[in-house]
């Protein structure tokens, strides 16, 4: 109020003294004017000494991130002045007074110093003008006593998630210095610590207070969708959006809401593409905060590299957003803050302490850090194990996990999937019948709702399992049986779980004891980052005192567990030159088409801004400028880049270059470069005879290439599918280059003279497995026909969902390609939901999968109107295995839905009505 008083003050001045033509005045009677603008000239040089505390206005501006800009340090102190004087108590007169003095001065003033004056004055108005809008933009508005927010966040906290006070290092951290003057932030804490609170309260600060859009990027598809029912209770209470951005969901680039600000939880490839699309908006300064969970991914594979754009680039583009990073696992964290430009936070807190065990034959060691070897000796096992059991496990897994359970939950780690049923299967065979006492009718409930889930299939595995409280997780499940499975575990019906490594990094399960099979996965020795990551699930806060891990390790691995439990953490480094320099490719591909820099010059500067270039020692042979100047030339030579013309008509890659149409599309699509011409060749192949009368056609052009390498085809099974396909439908294999002479040839075994491409071949088999799933809907069926894990076949449809989204955009950008434009929203939607046509309003819910929402539509909820005004505690007492957490979670989600649609649509009217300004 008071910057926009200043403002109308001097306004009104400037149209009094236009009507009068009245002169200005002179250098003395600048006494006169409104206090702030003398004082801006009085202070500027004395506000080094001394800062001025402000008590009049019920907020404190946060100016921290103006350091940022290019001259803001030379204007740093100038600006504390501006802010000292345009808000200092006591020294404004009324508006009235201040005219009349300076109509006072403007008579009695010379020519010359009026000119003086004059240009002294606008100055000092101009700046503090600015300064007001400065101001308006950066203001951090403190709108309730809970850490800035309202006290009702403080009730939401305490009736959405039980919640009553926080940790006192969640107290501390979110009254770090740093975070209070909006730096960007790296904050570490061992796993169950809590990080995510402090994450959210941040978030919710920047929605409410800041009025700002807010990024979470989180590592996997099901946090994104935890994510999203989590957040939504807080959406609809304190009226903001929670969008979901990941698979084939999100719109890019995200609808430009006027009313509501919005809060986008994505993948890191989905977060990625959405950063993309806000820099070539020019919106990317409408994001104020963006918050990564397990920021060590940076240093993980591909998935690393695309994190590392993500961040390169809102750094470059956007001095105004604030980055916060958390993760359990860190060690270079002086890298990731240099990167990041951030402070660090870290404390050693564990609402549940953890004890740490390694069992090596018949005894178990406690891990200490100050015994010689990492072992200290704890206790020695004396187990009554008969012949025959010590023989079958000589591990002692039964009376390991025997210990905890049935009353307390345990989590045993496998090495394999296969394994993780072995071993399920191997402990229902000896455990005493009296497990199956325990919650008998219950178990009996959840083995009907996994069988109707399957269609009236159920795995055998399963059915052995359950009955004892025991069931396994991996990715050979369908989603709907890992929900399931899952939302068991966590209400208490089943205490063990065998698991591969990926739980411990996905969803939170829990448990009071963890046991580590083998320090493998798969074949890999265990690395420590792994190793804590499933110790770290031990503990459960609230329920167990206490929390404990042991390690089974056969006396040959002896030596190499002991050096990883006295080693630290493995370091994050940047992965944008693995696989060939792919990602360091990538990344200057998009910079230049999304022109945040034109040159070769201005591209190096920005790469110098890069993890990588922070860490010289993953560019032994060569500098980061060799590097970067390679990356360019290979864009340019294989068409994603070209040399634009310079003032005398030459072209020269050494000054401007400019993306070509083909690179436009790979990188609005996020297709990866090594797969771009193929695509391109196969939609244009498409083109000279598109066959439409089924999907099939469409699919094997969506089939995603990353898929291949892990097909195998039986050549019967894919005789047998061929054959059942349609006259026309085959027509289709011989246009993509797979003729039925080949496919006869293969399944009889005779030998081939012209091998065809292996890449196409197993391209097509992946293509029938998607059509048939279309047509049938059913993934165990689809499993059973082409002798296949069911969860493969779930992983290939999500991936053909994800991929065929990326394929749109990529057609998007090439105008011969129209076709498909016109084509594959329809195949994206129904690849997505892969259900009947009534269900899909319903799965559009975060939380709800193809079986809840059957029983969801049989009980008569059948369009999202419907399920937004759901009763919870009807929903709890109708529908099997749903608790109330649940219940609460997919009726707010539903809700956030609606609203969501509802407000675009009125934003749609209100932009329809909206008369044009230039209307002639």
């Amino acid at each position: 109020a008071i910057i926009s008083r200043d403002i109308r003050e001097y306004d009104s001045w400037k149209r009094m003294k236009e009507q009068d033509n009245i002169s200005e005045p002179q250098d003395a009677d600048l006494e006169s004017l409104p206090s702030s603008q003398p004082l801006f000239c009085q202070h500027s040089n004395e506000c080094s000494q001394k800062e001025t505390v402000i008590k009049e206005i019920p907020y404190q501006l946060d100016f921290s991130h103006l350091p940022y800009h290019s001259d803001a340090e030379n204007n740093k102190q100038d600006c504390k002045s501006v802010r000292a004087a345009l808000f200092e108590p006591g020294r404004r007169k009324s508006l009235k007074d201040h005219l009349k003095s300076a109509m006072a001065g403007n008579a009695r003033s010379s020519a010359s110093l009026a000119s003086k004056s004059k240009q002294l004055k606008e100055a000092i108005v101009t700046e503090e003008m600015t300064m007001a809008e400065t101001t308006h933009s950066l203001a951090f508005v403190d709108i309730g006593p809970f850490y800035g927010l309202p006290t009702k966040v403080k009730e939401l906290l305490l009736q959405i998630r039980g919640i009553e006070k926080l940790y006192d290092w969640q107290h501390d951290c979110l009254m770090f210095e740093s975070l209070q003057k909006r730096k960007n932030l790296i904050y570490s804490l061992p796993t169950s610590g809590g990080k995510t609170l402090v994450a959210e309260i941040l978030i919710l600060r920047e929605l409410l207070c800041k009025q700002m859009d807010v990024l979470m990027i989180l590592p996997y598809v099901a946090l994104v969708q935890e994510k999203v029912g989590s957040l939504c209770g807080f959406g609809m209470e304190l009226g903001f959006l929670v969008e979901e951005y990941a698979g084939s969901k999100g719109r890019i680039p995200p609808i430009k809401r006027r009313q509501k600000k919005s809060v986008y939880i994505a993948t890191i490839e989905k977060g990625h593409s959405l950063v993309n699309a806000l820099i070539e908006a020019g919106r990317i300064d409408t994001l104020g905060l963006v918050v990564v969970d397990e920021l060590h991914m940076l240093g993980e594979g591909g998935r690393g590299g695309i994190l590392e754009m993500t961040l390169s680039k809102i750094l470059y583009a956007s001095k105004s957003t604030q980055i916060i990073g958390m993760s359990a696992t860190l060690r270079n964290v002086e890298d990731l803050q240099q990167f990041l430009k951030a402070e660090f936070y870290t404390s050693n807190f564990r609402p549940v302490e953890l004890k740490e065990y390694v069992k090596i034959q018949d005894s178990i060691y406690e891990t200490d850090s100050k015994a010689e070897n990492g072992l200290t000796f704890s206790r020695l096992l004396d187990f009554k194990y008969s012949s025959e059991l010590q023989k079958v496990d000589p591990d002692h897994l039964i009376a390991l996990v025997t210990e905890v359970i049935p009353k307390f939950s345990c989590l045993v780690f496998c090495p394999t999937k296969k394994n993780c049923e072995n071993v399920a299967s191997m402990i229902c065979k000896y455990i005493k019948g009296d497990f199956k006492k325990v919650k008998e009718k219950e178990k009996y409930n959840l083995l009907r709702e996994l069988r109707n889930i399957c269609n009236g299939k159920l795995c055998p595995v399963l059915k052995r399992t359950v009955p004892f409280g025991i069931a396994y997780h991996h990715s050979g499940l369908t989603s709907d049986e890992r929900k399931c499975i899952e939302a068991a575990y966590s209400s208490g019906l089943l205490c063990l779980l065998t698991c591969t490594s990926t739980l411990a990094a996905g969803v939170n399960l829990p448990a009071r004891r963890v046991i580590l099979r083998a320090p493998y996965v798969a074949t890999d020795f265990l690395k420590k980052n792994q190793y804590k990551q499933m110790i770290g699930r031990a503990g459960r806060a609230g329920i167990d005192k206490a929390g404990e891990s042991i390690l089974i390790v056969q006396e040959k691995d002896k030596e190499l567990v002991q050096n990883l439990i006295t080693s630290p953490l493995e370091s994050c480094h940047s992965t944008l030159l693995l696989e060939s320099n792919k990602g360091i490719r990538s990344l200057l591909l998009s910079v230049v088409g999304l022109k945040i820099a034109n040159n070769p010059e201005e591209i190096y500067q920005f790469m110098s801004a890069t993890l990588l270039s922070i860490q010289p020692q993953l560019l032994p042979d060569k500098s980061l400028r060799d590097v970067t100047m390679e990356a360019l030339q290979w864009l340019i030579h294989n068409g994603l880049l070209k040399e634009k013309e310079n003032s005398d008509g030459e072209k020269n890659w050494q000054n401007n270059l400019g993306i070509t149409q083909l690179g436009r599309a790979t990188f609005k699509g996020s297709v990866e470069l090594a797969h771009c011409d193929t695509l391109y060749t196969d939609l244009k192949k498409g083109l000279e005879g598109l066959i439409l009368e089924s999907y099939l056609h469409l699919i094997y052009l969506i089939t995603p290439y990353d898929m291949i390498p892990q097909c195998s085809p039986n050549w019967m099974v894919y005789f047998k599918q061929f054959n059942q396909l349609s006259p026309i439908e085959q027509q289709v294999t011989s246009t993509v280059g797979v003729p039925e002479s080949f496919i006869t040839k293969k399944a009889s075994g005779q030998a081939i003279k012209n091998e065809l491409d292996s890449n196409t071949v197993n391209r097509l088999y992946l293509s029938l497995i998607l059509h048939t799933l279309l047509r049938e809907t059913n993934i165990w069926e689809v499993s059973e026909k082409f002798n296949i894990p069911r969860g493969f076949v779930q992983s290939l449809l999500n991936s053909a969902a994800s991929f065929s989204t990326s394929v749109l955009h990529f057609c998007e950008e090439l105008d011969e390609f129209w076709v498909y434009k016109a084509l594959l929203p329809e195949l994206i939607k129904r690849l997505s939901y892969c259900v009947k046509a009534e269900l899909i309003p319903l799965m559009e819910v975060a939380g709800v999968l193809e079986a809840r929402a059957k029983q969801l539509y049989n009980l008569g909820y059948k369009t999202l109107a419907h399920l937004a005004n759901a009763d919870p505690e009807l929903l709890v007492k109708s529908v099997v295995h749903m608790s109330r957490t649940q219940a609460r979670k997919i009726v707010s989600s539903a809700k956030m839905l609606l609203a969501e649609k509802t407000e675009a649509l009125q934003e749609e009217v209100e932009e329809l009505l909206r008369i044009p300004t230039d209307v002639p």
